[in-house]
């Protein structure tokens, strides 16, 4: 792997800047060449790639923790380990030790009376070159472990870090020209005309991880090449307590993940529909565990700033807009404290805000949690379907049977119960939206899946009867043919139609 600087694979630049473009179709046309000179990596080359992809975070901690810092202003440095290198490194190591397995051939029956003695399998095969669009909120997490699932099913791969983090951006691009040839991976650093230009693209598959707008925006670039699609967008993830979930423990885990990173997670909770009669308790517990467990949040070193000045004066908007609606605010981080220099804002509770406010309308993405009273869940259901499809859905409560029910009403791109955000952690379980929350899957088998061609393949055998399907056809395949058909007919006669 040669060492190479980010500024000589493809520059940093600002936006408007040709060179940046100009530079990408470059690198593109470098990775199509390479894999179409080496289209299929062996399980040997793929392992390698992962493990250094781990060691290369591992490598970077202090880099990666400081540019999160510089990024966000404020950014806990234990989170960074735990959610930016930690998880990812979990992935990849997870990824390297089952990758024999996901690669090897899957055989699919064959019908011995027509086929003989025939084979047929599915075959993984790479795609070859993909582009990715990382997300400002989770540089590393997504923006690097993504790599985990592309590489594993042997493709090469470009990576735009989102502008949004310039420091993040540096340092993945350094760290990746440190670590692999750039005609197998590199980084593509710049601003929104390099952003709008990079889905254009010829990609054997793209990925984007963003808002549900600019989501759209990506798909139509990428329909004029009939380039397939990953896309991660968000959306307003409700949890739901219901009669039996208003318990401490419950609660403890909204406002617990509700802290990590301060909101801006695509997963995070975005509001919580609570029992009428139980609004009270639920306050309660709020402001206790806020006492106890995290007491002057916004004031310590474990938050984290909101990424931009921009969406600094969109959250106390939010957070005002409700506020002049009548709006009760509830402000359970007692001792915290609003910093515009460090874009610190405390987590504040919206009581039964008005529908048509911006924090009910709007996928949030920061310290402010809606708290919607309800009198019976058909219609807490009735809310959510009939709004766009949440990236996530969560159920609080003790009753199986009605968590079952509650997860079966509702069309998400991930669900838990009794729990929050963790299920985009795990290594093994598939991630991703529906509707306008995304479409595909990352992340394990599903990931490498996902940036896979499920090639299917026919290994014809000494003795089949091929030739007698084809033309022209003799009477005795003639007979055959209608000897199936009758089966089949009489297979369907009293069946009842399915409801």
């Amino acid at each position: 792997m040669r060492p190479m600087t980010a500024t000589s694979q493809l520059g940093r630049i600002d936006d408007g800047d040709q060179a940046a473009i100009t530079a990408l179709r470059q690198a593109f046309a470098a990775q199509r060449r390479a894999h179409q000179a080496y289209p299929y990596p062996d399980l040997r080359e793929r392992t390698g790639h992962l493990q250094a992809l781990a060691a290369m975070l591992v490598r970077n901690r202090k880099r990666i923790q400081e540019a999160m810092s510089e990024d966000f202003r404020v950014h806990s440095r234990t989170w960074t380990d735990i959610g930016e290198l930690v998880a990812v490194i979990v992935r990849a190591q997870a990824a390297a030790g089952s990758l024999a397995e996901w690669m090897a051939d899957e055989p699919r029956e064959v019908d011995p009376f027509i086929y003989g003695d025939a084979r047929a399998f599915v075959r993984p095969q790479p795609k070859g070159v993909i582009g990715s669009m990382a997300p400002w909120n989770t540089p590393f997490e997504i923006g690097v472990g993504v790599l985990i699932d592309m590489l594993a099913a042997g493709n090469r791969v470009i990576l735009k870090p989102s502008d949004h983090t310039p420091a993040c951006g540096i340092v993945i691009a350094d760290m990746l020209a440190e670590t692999f040839d750039a005609d197998h991976v590199t980084a593509a650093v710049g601003g929104l005309e390099l952003a709008r230009f990079f889905p254009t693209l010829p990609w054997d598959h793209l990925m984007y991880t963003g808002s549900t707008a600019v989501g759209r925006q990506v798909m139509k670039a990428t329909a004029e090449n009939l380039v397939p699609v990953t896309l991660e967008l968000g959306g307003k993830c409700p949890a739901i307590l219901t009669a039996t979930g208003v318990t401490e423990r419950n609660v403890e885990q909204i406002i617990d993940v509700k802290r990590v990173r301060n909101g801006q997670n695509c997963i995070s909770v975005d509001h919580v529909f609570v029992p009428r009669a139980q609004l009270a308790r639920f306050v309660d517990l709020a402001r206790g565990i806020m006492a106890r467990r995290a007491p002057a949040f916004s004031a310590g070193d474990d938050t984290t700033g909101l990424v931009t000045q921009a969406h600094y004066d969109r959250i106390v908007r939010l957070l005002a807009d409700a506020r002049d609606a009548g709006s009760e605010v509830v402000d359970i981080d007692v001792d915290g404290v609003v910093d515009p220099g460090e874009r610190r804002v405390p987590i504040s509770l919206v009581i039964d805000p008005d529908p048509e406010l911006g924090i009910m309308q709007e996928e949030i993405f920061g310290p402010i949690l809606p708290v919607r009273p309800y009198d019976h869940l058909d219609g807490v259901l009735d809310q959510i379907n009939d709004g766009d499809r949440p990236l996530a859905v969560y159920v609080f409560g003790d009753d199986a049977n009605e968590n079952e029910e509650l997860l079966n009403r509702v069309t998400s791109g991930g669900a838990a119960i009794n729990a929050a955000l963790w299920q985009g952690g795990l290594p093994s379980l598939g991630f991703g939206g529906v509707g306008a929350s995304g479409m595909g899957r990352y992340h394990g088998i599903d990931g490498f899946r996902e940036f896979s061609n499920l090639r299917g393949v026919f290994v014809r055998g000494g003795q089949d009867m091929t030739s007698e399907l084809c033309p022209p056809h003799s009477a005795e395949t003639k007979s055959m043919v209608e000897a199936l058909l009758l089966a089949a007919a009489d297979a369907g006669t009293g069946t009842e139609r399915p409801a």
